[in-house]
């Protein structure tokens, strides 16, 4: 140790009473109010381009010191035509269509450092097709303490009031929802989005049942996928006011969906609800997300995010039970740490969580240390995918298993930047620190970022209202399931994939343990493990250690575990109780099915009587 050091170490013991010297306080935040520069907290007013203004100014002075954006608590309009656009393209939306790649965002967080957007117990109504918030290539930001809504949601809730016959003609009477324009035509309703005040002209528009649709039981607290049958054998259509459309039918029977709603959309996800891109310690916190737009919260390349006692439901009294386009949250490529708490997820069009990384293709070999990589889902291109640094992991097609010289160091990337269309945006020439291993196929093999792999803990969640699974997660990183509560999802409460042939989402899961949750009445299976390996060989599993512990299951007649190519499956502990009580005939499905699997581990359950305990292997 050097004199300076010892005398420097000294110091400090002597000042600071027998420890270090404390480091020094962090600086008092600048406080920037969005009120003093004209945004309405009455909400009569659009409060875009003050909010726009006190954000530019926050940038300004938050140079090297913290800052605070501030609302009052009150309701503030947010209109798209004078926010903020960038030209962005993001994972699981419109992919590389040029149509699309401008995106207005209502709150820009962008090249801003430990920044906090505080709401107040403010509402933020956000007004057309627009991401409501957004971080970009910023640290330590923090967005907390608001409601946020669409005043036209991209969907149409309609829920059936009254069925009927006349005159031997069925009729059903459908209430629709404020924030739902509409004009009948006809035999036919055309769904007017809402009006821009700039052009007059609707922000979307469509036509009748539009593209897909969804039913929920508010009744029985269920929502699935469905044919919808409103706008079969129509008659005549009329408008009786008060937001209520009487639709008559050719047929005579008498509908049978009275009280069910159908939730009504089309399907381009033009861009994300929210999106946190090339940031670091992001966190959402005590908010009310009434609505997402377009799609979900998506974190994209960034690193540590956070969310917790968000709200993600409709809100009250507002007549709908939609409160996303399709997913809640999507995280694509993130590494560090992702934490989901606390929060309730109720209401969705697709998947309430999905955690995972992108399989790109070897589509070229144009040196011995570069490879062309291509994405192949169409929802997905136009941003890196890589960076000089980050270590890669070559693995089959066919069986989705690591290469005998699996891992690489990228040196060089020329592709797509993620905000502008300069260069192609579906391909990429990366270079590696080492000759491309001799078994990689144009083709037959994907490459995946095994840097941008995060851990994970969801924990404390409330999962309702779904049509679809309710986690989807797929990192090679430690993953926490704990604590949550599942209720009636309409497929798998949990589904771990790794898919290199449809979505391409990767990658293997190594450490994965669904502890404490609360699963009732569920589809099954419950926990269903399948990637898509088309050649299975229980020696080179996909996935590996997946541990279910001290669970609740009140289920039906359902398989419980569904799992491929897993090499160490423990499901131990739990208590699995019947629906009907367990002085019912027994139960037909197995509770456990294997496919392709070692491993495993069945021990210390407590099951009901009637249930089918047996366990599938293949």
């Amino acid at each position: 140790m050097s004199r300076f050091v010892f005398l420097g170490v000294a110091l400090a013991l002597l000042v600071g009473g027998g420890s270090p010297v404390a480091a020094a306080p962090k600086a008092r935040p600048v406080v920037v109010d969005v009120d003093a520069y004209g945004a309405d907290p009455t909400g009569r007013r659009d409060s875009t381009p003050a909010v726009v203004a006190a954000l530019r100014h926050a940038k300004n002075v938050g140079r090297g010191r913290p800052v605070r954006i501030e609302f009052s608590k009150g309701t503030y309009q947010i209109y798209p035509e004078r926010a903020e656009t960038r030209e962005l393209y993001v994972s699981n939306t419109v992919g590389a269509d040029q149509r699309y790649r401008d995106k207005r965002i209502g709150l820009l967080v962008e090249d801003m450092h430990d920044v906090t957007i505080d709401g107040g117990g403010a509402k933020l109504v956000y007004h057309g097709l627009q991401t409501a918030f957004a971080s970009i290539r910023s640290t330590d930001v923090s967005f907390t303490n608001f409601s946020f809504d669409y005043a036209a949601p991209q969907v149409i809730d309609a829920t059936v009031a009254t069925t009927g016959v006349t005159d031997g003609h069925a009729y059903r009477v459908l209430k629709i929802p404020d924030g739902s324009p509409y004009k009948v035509n006809g035999t036919h309703i055309t769904w007017l989005g809402e009006k821009s005040p700039a052009t007059g002209q609707p922000y979307w528009s469509g036509v009748d049942g539009l593209q897909y649709t969804q039913i929920h039981d508010p009744e029985a607290q269920r929502t699935w996928r469905g044919d919808n049958p409103l706008f079969n054998d129509v008659a005549a259509v009329s408008d009786l006011g008060g937001r209520r459309i009487r639709i008559d039918y050719t047929t005579a029977a008498r509908p049978a969906d009275a009280g069910l709603v159908y939730q009504m959309r089309l399907i381009e996800r033009t861009e994300p609800g929210a999106f946190i891109w090339e940031s670091k310690n992001v966190t959402m916190r005590s908010m009310n997300a009434y609505y997402l737009q377009s799609f979900g919260v998506v974190g994209q390349f960034s690193e540590n995010i956070s969310i917790d006692k968000v709200n993600f439901a409709p809100a009250p009294r507002s007549g709908r039970s939609t409160s996303s386009f399709a997913d809640f949250v999507q995280m694509s490529g993130v590494k560090g740490k992702v934490s989901i708490t606390r929060s309730v997820f109720d209401g969705p069009h697709d998947d309430p969580i999905n955690i995972h990384g992108t399989y790109l293709e070897v589509v070229g070999k144009p040196g011995p240390s570069t490879l062309t990589l291509a994405y192949k889902h169409p929802q997905t291109a136009g941003f890196p995918q890589f960076a000089p640094g980050d270590k890669v992991e070559f693995a089959t097609k066919r069986m989705m298993t690591p290469l005998a010289s699996a891992q690489a160091r990228v040196t060089a990337v020329d592709g797509p930047s993620g905000m502008d269309h300069d260069k192609p945006l579906t391909t990429m020439t990366v270079t590696f620190d080492r000759p491309v291993p001799a078994e990689v196929e144009i083709g037959g093999t994907v490459v995946e970022n095994i840097t941008a792999t995060p851990s994970v803990v969801i924990s404390g969640n409330v999962f309702r209202n779904v049509p679809t699974r309710g986690i989807l997660v797929t990192t090679r990183k430690p993953v926490l399931i704990t604590g949550n509560r599942f209720d009636a999802m309409s497929m798998a409460s949990i589904y771990v994939s790794a898919d290199a042939y449809q979505w391409y989402e990767s990658g293997p899961v190594a450490d994965l343990t669904i502890r404490g949750n609360t699963f009732t009445r569920p589809s099954g299976p419950v926990i269903f493990v399948e990637p898509t390996n088309q050649v299975i060989d229980p020696a080179t599993p996909v996935h590996h250690n997946i541990s279910v512990e001290h669970n609740s299951f009140d289920i039906g007649d359902v398989t419980i575990v569904n799992a491929k190519s897993v090499g160490g499956f423990a499901f131990t502990g739990n208590t699995v109780r019947r629906l009907d009580g367990p002085a019912h005939p027994p139960y037909a499905s197995p509770l456990f099915v294997f496919h392709g699997s070692s491993g495993l581990r069945i021990a210390h359950n407590r099951y009901d009587k009637g249930l089918n305990t047996s366990v599938v292997t293949d």
